[in-house]
């Protein structure tokens, strides 16, 4: 039972990312940050809002029974 289980070291990209798979890596964290960067511009540009309406977060009068 005890050698059906794999181990790290057996594990070929257990220690280092190396070829293809590194590439991926940084693919999807360059391009992760990429959207983010985007996404932060949008709501900078955009975001802010002239007509909005105020809403007030506190419950001055609770309603009784």
């Amino acid at each position: 039972m005890v050698d059906n289980e794999p181990t790290l070291s057996s594990i070929e990209d257990y220690d280092t990312l190396k070829g293809p798979k590194k590439k991926i890596v940084w693919t999807v964290i360059i391009s992760g940050l990429l959207i983010g960067l985007i996404f932060w511009g949008v709501k900078s540009y955009f975001g802010n809002v002239n007509d909005s309406i105020h809403v007030e977060d506190s419950i001055t009068k609770v309603p009784g029974k």
